[in-house]
């Protein structure tokens, strides 16, 4: 696999965020491009492209709000899964949003997610709350949190 880098995505990587997002998940999870490029020039929001060679392999998008970080979404596309990826952007987001003053990170992710509960898991987030019949599929939603600041 070659190197993978990040770079800051753009409205013009709206098609490429559609696409990733399509081949990591179902239905109604999806977002498509129109909602994206309504997202990445919000105030606070950046998002993190990885690219391996050139090939768009995945991407975070987080918004900072005060003193806080909420990860808004988080995919892989299959075809680069297990190769650390999802790490590596979740790594990225945290130096971003501390970067933007936040002190801790929040996120929801689906019960039946296994693999991104581990992801999150090692990295060091923990439970703090469960959102009841939160996706589209009727599943809850456990809400996670990072802190490394007070």
């Amino acid at each position: 696999m070659p190197p993978v880098e990040i770079v800051e995505a753009q409205a013009a990587h709206g098609a490429v965020l559609a696409a990733l997002h399509a081949e990591s998940f179902s239905g109604d999870d999806v977002w498509d491009e129109a909602a994206l490029k309504q997202l990445l020039p919000l105030h606070g929001v950046v998002t993190g492209l990885a690219l391996a060679g050139e090939q768009p392999a995945g991407f975070l998008m987080i918004r900072c709000v005060a003193d806080e970080a909420e990860i808004l979404t988080l995919c892989v596309a299959p075809a680069f899964r297990k190769q650390g990826i999802a790490r590596q952007l979740l790594t990225w987001g945290v130096m971003e949003a501390q970067g933007r003053e936040a002190e801790r990170m929040f996120l929801e992710v689906s019960v039946r997610n296994a693999a991104a509960q581990a992801l999150y898991a090692g990295a060091g987030f923990a439970q703090a709350g469960t959102r009841r019949a939160y996706y589209p599929d009727g599943s809850d939603a456990r809400v996670l949190r990072y802190s490394w600041g007070v």
